[in-house]
């Protein structure tokens, strides 16, 4: 597949608005047929007597020539100011600027614009001047962090139009002391078509696959006389929360405006989260020997409860984001100093808990392996066919305790690397490039290893006989050979998990 997202930078037209009331709706186009009176730069308004509240900066998207499509799926903006440095006319300390932004939309190039949203912004400028402040200075310009401008969840229309004010009132202090600013530059992100396309059939192929899985997974459960235990019940609700991430909804966002789906798939992907985790936890937990609290969800709380707090509070934060940007696509938790810090300390915090969550994963792992370990120094006591029953079934379950950990440790590294990549935009520094391989191999493999859980842990249903003869090894008895890990008993789905209950209740 191509790159996931595309980055395509905007250059702002300088418009002359000569109306004297700016109140009423009326679009600035750039270029075009009907395009407005253009600005060169600053120095003709002013031989020109134009003031600063008649200039609007517009902006058309894409560039000309071209057209949007659905298949980008969503539209990010971060703005650049080229800010001079004028004696007269300085940039102050933690300068503010205000932003009277307004955008619209229209399918046709002879329509009418219509208007999407409008909103006034405060956007707090971070500039720094590598050169003294003197005359020989003049004219070069600072160095600016970049702003975050605007999200859409949708792009559901062929072309649109930004139209951005600066006004200026001295008596209140809007505008005033943010420097002589030249331009204003737009850089524009939106998902690859392509790429939205192989996500899409990846997610189309993948959904009836373990949809199918499931159904003959529960459905060998029921089958058992006795009721599921924890673990099977926590393997089937792990396929239900990867279905529900599987579903390709995003088909609809192809015909309708849904400005909703970015929320919708961050609810999805949390929850897909939050059930995987608590899996592993659970996971390790029902197969370790010394534990006794078994097949009761409330021996879990300790380390369930948290996750769960965790996956709370990314909801609350990403609603305090996406959820106000169906409203005002203009607004971003970074543009204040209390949301910029709380924003950091969510991803920090979060980040960090799951490095510990991982380290305390692979003590349960080492845990269970030194349990298993105990356990084989008696299998050269046993028979030839039930040890060879046991090496079978212990190389298994060790190999699919590796999958674990390496699924987590990479689940892990995507969080955090999807999470810097989707910031950096918006607080600077930090640049991650994210390949579509990355995207559709950590998809893959979460698909694939619910797909392999609930084949090795379906009940077994083959019945074996006291006095069945093991030709082939040379045995004549009545234990039982089944060199899988889906052995189905009383106590539980596994010969593994019924070696570790034995061993819990001595």
């Amino acid at each position: 597949a191509p790159s996931p997202t595309t980055a395509v930078p905007y250059m702002s037209v300088k418009c002359i608005d000569v109306r004297k009331n700016h109140h009423k709706t009326k679009w600035l186009m750039p270029w075009g047929s009907n395009h407005c009176e253009k600005l060169k730069d600053f120095d003709e308004a002013v031989s020109r007597q134009i003031e600063a509240n008649d200039i609007v900066f517009a902006v058309h998207i894409p560039l000309p020539s071209k057209e949007m499509s659905p298949w980008f799926q969503f539209m990010l903006f971060i703005m650049q100011l080229d800010i001079a440095f004028k004696m007269d006319n300085d940039l102050k300390e933690n300068a503010e600027i205000t932003l009277d932004v307004s955008l619209a939309y229209r399918d046709d190039m002879f329509d009418d614009w219509e208007e999407i949203a409008h909103a006034i912004e405060i956007r707090k400028l971070k500039c720094t001047f590598g050169s003294p402040k003197t005359l020989e200075s003049e004219g070069r310009h600072y160095d600016c962090d970049f702003l975050p401008f605007m999200e859409i969840g949708s792009v559901a229309h062929k072309y649109y139009l930004i139209n951005i004010r600066l006004p200026v009132n001295e008596r209140k202090g809007i505008n005033v002391g943010i420097g002589e600013i030249k331009d204003i530059r737009l850089v524009g992100i939106h998902q690859n078509g392509g790429f939205t396309k192989v996500w899409f059939a990846m997610k189309t192929f993948l959904t009836p696959s373990i949809l199918i899985i499931m159904v003959w997974y529960w459905r060998r459960i029921t089958l058992m006389t006795r009721a599921p235990v924890l673990l099977e019940k926590v393997i089937f609700a792990l396929g239900i929360s990867m279905t529900f991430i599987n579903i390709p909804v995003e088909w609809f966002s192809i015909g309708f405006d849904w400005t909703w789906m970015l929320l919708f798939g961050d609810i999805r992907q949390g929850i897909f989260y939050a059930m995987l985790l608590s899996f592993w936890i659970i996971f390790c937990g029902e197969h370790m020997m010394d534990q006794n609290e078994r097949n009761r969800l409330a021996g879990y709380w300790k380390q369930v409860g948290p996750i769960a707090v965790g996956s709370f509070c990314l909801f609350i934060f990403d609603m305090c984001e996406r959820g106000v940007q169906l409203k005002n696509p203009f607004y971003s938790i970074w543009t204040t100093e209390v949301g910029t810090e709380l924003a950091m300390a969510f991803i920090i915090v979060a980040g960090i808990c799951l490095c510990l969550y991982f380290l305390f994963l692979c003590f349960m792992v080492f845990q269970v392996f030194r349990n298993i370990s105990g356990k084989q120094s008696s299998l050269p006591a046993m028979s030839k066919a039930r040890r060879l029953h046991y090496e079978g079934l212990i190389f298994r379950f060790k190999f699919l305790m590796l999958i674990t950990l390496a699924c987590a440790a990479m689940t892990v590294i995507f969080f955090i690397v999807s999470q810097v990549t989707e910031g950096h935009w918006k607080w600077g520094d930090i640049t991650i490039q994210v390949n579509s391989a990355f995207f559709t191999g950590i998809y893959g493999m979460w698909n694939l290893y619910v797909f392999a859980l609930m084949f090795l842990y379906a009940p077994s249903h083959k019945n074996y006989g006291e006095d069945q003869s093991n030709g082939d090894l040379g045995v004549n008895s009545g234990e039982e050979l089944q060199l899988t890990t889906t052995i189905t008993h009383v106590d539980g789905p596994t010969e593994v998990y019924k070696l570790a209950r034995k061993e819990a209740q001595q």
